[in-house]
C-alpha cells in the first residue's frame, strides 16, 4: 500500500517536472532522421531522448539479469547434483584400512 502510494507520488512528481520544463522551453526544432524530417517543440525531443535511452538502459540491463538468471538455473543444478554424491558416498560403509 505504501509502496505503491509513493511510486504514484514519484510519477507525477515527474509528470509536474516533465510539464515545468516543457513550459521553460518553448519553441520548436527540426529533427532530421535522414528518411524522415519532422518538426517538433524541443522539450517533447528531450523528454522523447530521455525516454528511449531509459528504455534502452532497462533492455540491456534485462539481457544481463537473463544471462544471470541462466547462470544460477546452471549453478543450482551442478549443486543438486554433487549434494546428491555426497549422500550416495555417505551411505557406503566404510572399510577399514587394515
Amino acid at each position: 500500500m505504501i509502496r505503491s502510494l509513493l511510486v504514484s507520488i514519484l510519477v507525477l512528481f515527474f509528470i509536474g517536472l516533465a510539464a515545468v520544463f516543457a513550459a521553460l522551453n518553448p519553441g520548436r526544432v527540426t529533427l532530421d532522421f535522414a528518411f524522415l524530417a519532422t518538426d517538433v517543440e524541443k522539450s517533447l525531443a528531450i523528454i522523447a531522448a530521455v525516454g528511449f535511452g531509459w528504455v534502452f538502459g532497462v533492455t540491456c540491463a534485462l539481457f544481463g539479469i537473463l544471462r544471470l538468471m541462466a547462470q544460477r538455473r546452471t549453478l543450482r543444478r551442478a549443486l543438486r547434483l554433487a549434494e546428491q554424491e555426497v549422500q550416495a558416498l555417505r551411505s557406503l560403509p566404510v572399510q577399514d584400512a587394515d
